[in-house]
């Protein structure tokens, strides 16, 4: 990681090259704090600190052209999720016009999360999984559940 900043779920690790954001990670609390080796991971590390004490702020971060097509078009409809909210991956779905699993898939491959708040995604029926990671009491659930509480949803 180019920086890693920590947070009440854990940390987050940062990779940045060449000017523009690689990945952010989630990561647990056995991660240790890095600091950032280069501007623009300082830049994220301090927006991803902005964030985590204030709900409502925004990134504006330069992000890798990284993902296929369909996966670009499910982020665009995520990030326009406002804070506070949440849509089902079939509502999701439906806007995207593809199928929930799929929406799942991609929100699972997404390489931005909280700049890109996949968090903001759930299943029908309750909070659903997150990064791939369907354990009720899973690490990334347990981030999922810690950003959507930070963010003032608080019927999953």
């Amino acid at each position: 990681f180019s920086g890693i900043v920590m947070a009440p779920f854990g940390a987050v690790g940062i990779r940045s090259d060449s000017g523009v954001l690689r990945e952010l990670v989630y990561l647990p609390k056995s991660y240790a704090e890095k600091a950032p080796m280069d501007a623009l991971t300082e830049r994220a590390a301090q927006q991803i600190i902005h964030y985590l004490h204030n709900p409502d702020f925004c990134f504006d971060l330069p992000l890798a052209a990284i993902g296929t097509v369909f996966q670009r078009k499910v982020w665009a409809q995520i990030v326009a999720i406002p804070r506070g909210d949440v849509l089902t991956y079939g509502e999701v779905a439906r806007l995207v016009q593809s199928a929930p699993r799929a929406v799942g898939q991609a929100c699972g491959a997404n390489w931005f999360p909280l700049v890109i708040p996949c968090h903001r995604v759930t299943a029908a029926g309750g909070l659903g999984g997150f990064s791939h990671d369907d354990e009720v009491n899973g690490f990334h659930v347990g981030v999922k559940r810690w950003l959507l509480t930070h963010e003032g949803v608080v019927d999953l």
